[in-house]
């Protein structure tokens, strides 16, 4: 077949080109009794490996699920196994093809194709862990827009091609040049590392934490340590991929220095302010803190730049880590220590307060949170008011008096009840009316 195409735009010569090269192939193929045999071969192998799936499958299945509620190591490997499965009758295929291509290659001096339908087998594949195996979002959208064209382009016999006319093709950037190639490889590289990284990040913060052994805030550290170790080491393997040299990084780091010395103040004294309160473990996770300007609450999470806390009435607060360096911060928790508290009541003048003290101390005592130590509960006389002696009763728990926990409520309801039980008289005020007739 012979067509004129000169007038015709480049790339319908280029695909031109192709088709009539991809047409003489087929005719070879069609024509070839060593073509007919390696389609025998496929077909005889796709057999073999369908038939092998279809018996040794459902037992490969069994042997891989594990027993319902099995957590173990050997339980969790079963099942990572058992979502290859799929993946059987494909592969099986593709190693009886590799051996009938030998045998081809053996008698007819020629496999292409044998080694053509080897790489289809391998695309099958390739579909098949991306449409049922792979579950993460992130992964699937990598498989079906980077793994799967791929594995088409190898099928086809147009990989090496295509990566070729890649690496001729450049993007200029000013003074730098990068060819096509290198960007793609470096932005899929870039991707599965930091994904990668953000699994590692994961899995080394459940483990650390854990480790109950450990200090809380030795925890958030290792945590953090952790999480800048994996970070900067794909980083590096990132530059180490595209090609750029790790010297030229130090202008990088010169420019990000003349930002930390203008616009990036802030944002590295948090940083190294999470640092020093990590280090020294005086506010981590589950401490109930007030700030300076009076709002308080419990620090539910701890990041590289702040500290958030939760109020008591579900609002979250976002506290930079300087703040906790540079201002006063009272720490209610401090990882358990007991806390004081107060209630404060009256009585009428004409109870004899003298045995009050006992009374309520040990009514208060009963209380099962309140503690003997460092303090026991002590009633003081605080003052002789308007309608009665005032009294407060001081008691020691580990807690914070807000949420779940109404020490000061119940304490309260202890004090109210002993009064009654013994007959004292909680005052009211009172007040005297004077009424006067008009004249006098």
């Amino acid at each position: 077949m012979n067509f004129d195409l000169a007038s015709q735009p480049e790339i319908i010569q280029r695909a031109a080109g192709y088709a009539l090269q991809g047409w003489e192939i087929a005719k070879t193929w069609l024509l070839s009794p060593a073509a007919w045999s390696q389609f025998g071969l496929l077909v005889l192998a796709f057999f073999a490996a369908w038939l092998l799936t279809k018996r040794a499958g459902p037992l490969l299945t069994r042997l891989l699920t594990p027993e319902p509620g099995k957590t173990g190591m050997f339980a969790t490997a079963r099942r990572f196994l058992l979502i290859f499965v799929p993946l059987l009758l494909p592969l099986l295929a593709w190693i009886f093809t590799g051996i009938g291509e030998q045998a081809t290659r053996a008698l007819f001096g020629s496999g292409a194709v044998i080694a053509f339908g080897k790489r289809i087998f391998l695309l099958i594949a390739a579909r098949i862990l991306v449409r049922e195996i792979i579950t993460d979002g992130f992964l699937k959208l990598l498989g079906k827009y980077v793994l799967l064209p791929v594995m088409a382009l190898y099928a086809l016999g147009f990989l090496d091609a295509s990566i070729a006319r890649l690496n001729e093709m450049t993007i200029s950037l000013g003074n730098i040049e990068f060819t096509v190639m290198a960007v793609i490889r470096g932005v899929i590289a870039g991707a599965i590392l930091f994904w990668l990284g953000r699994w590692s990040n994961d899995q080394t913060g459940t483990y650390i934490a854990k480790q109950e052994e450990m200090p809380p805030a030795t925890r958030q550290l290792a945590s953090k340590a952790a999480e800048v170790a994996i970070f900067g080491l794909a980083f590096l393997l990132l530059m180490n991929i595209v090609g750029i040299p790790l010297t030229s990084l130090a202008v990088l780091g010169g420019a990000i220095g003349v930002g930390l010395g203008f616009g990036l103040q802030k944002i590295a004294s948090n940083y190294i302010s999470g640092v020093i309160l990590l280090l020294e473990g005086q506010a981590t996770v589950g401490d109930f803190v007030e700030l300076d300007n009076g709002e308080a609450g419990t620090i539910v999470k701890t990041t590289a730049r702040a500290m958030i806390l939760e109020t008591f009435d579900g609002r979250w607060i976002v506290v930079p880590n300087e703040d906790f360096i540079t201002t006063r911060v009272i720490n209610y928790s401090d990882q358990g220590s007991a806390n004081r508290y107060e209630v404060a009541f009256s009585v009428s003048y004409d109870t004899d307060i003298n045995p009050l003290p006992a009374l309520i101390e040990a009514a208060v005592a009963k209380h099962p949170e309140v503690l003997d130590k460092p303090f026991p509960p002590d009633c003081e006389l605080r003052g002789f008011g308007e309608s009665g002696v005032e009294f407060a009763v001081e008691f020691w728990v580990n807690g914070i008096d807000d949420g779940a926990k109404k020490y000061t409520s119940d304490v309260g309801f202890l004090i109210w009840n002993a009064l009654k039980d013994n007959g004292i008289q909680i005052p009211y005020p009172h007040r005297v009316v004077e009424l006067r007739q008009a004249g006098d």
